[in-house]
């Protein structure tokens, strides 16, 4: 039965959890503890205390070829795995209830958001969080501002334009742009 099972975990296995969720307000508390972290990871000017604090938000070890130029806003945390080489530039949100993974070699532009969770589109049910697994894959580039949707994967080496809008999966070796993203042209 789904209520003896954490919300957590139910939104890590994609379902769709009600606004009206016994267990909802665990998000909020959740959301407080990790922006706790946060002010501190944005405030600090030192690469390790960053990869720390990130450790900490994220429940995982981010390994030190990792760099993040902070502010970097995370909603929750425990749901968003780092790989290794990767860089993670200014001001980008993870929204990460469904979880999102970067894999190694990822470049990540100013002002990216990945978005793992959203809300249906009938009113009724708009409270309700809808969620999908963001995964980055490879030695990918997103462009600055781009914003990947709940469910997207984004291709090994493949590059998403800056702006871009992504709501399907991204092929390999490819380079997207637009909004909607669309395949501008094969590397």
């Amino acid at each position: 039965m789904t209520d003896k099972v954490d919300i957590f975990n139910r939104l890590r296995n994609g379902e769709t959890v009600s606004g009206n969720d016994p267990e909802a307000y665990k998000m909020i508390a959740a959301s407080y503890a990790t922006k706790k972290l946060l002010v501190a990871m944005n405030n600090s000017t030192e690469p390790s205390e960053i990869r720390g604090l990130l450790s900490q938000i994220t429940g995982n070890e981010i390994d030190e070829t990792v760099t993040v130029f902070t502010p970097l806003y995370i909603n929750y945390g425990k749901h968003t795995k780092i790989g290794k080489n990767v860089f993670i530039n200014f001001d980008c949100v993870f929204l990460d209830l469904g979880g999102i993974t970067i894999d190694d070699g990822v470049l990540i532009a100013p002002k990216v958001s990945l978005l793992s969770e959203g809300h249906p589109i009938n009113p009724e049910d708009r409270s309700s969080l809808v969620v999908g697994h963001v995964h980055i894959k490879k030695n990918a580039w997103i462009g600055a501002n781009a914003t990947i949707l709940p469910g997207v994967t984004i291709g090994e080496n493949a590059v998403v334009a800056a702006g871009a809008v992504v709501s399907k999966d991204v092929p390999d070796n490819t380079i997207v742009g637009g909004i909607p993203a669309k395949v501008i042209k094969s590397i």
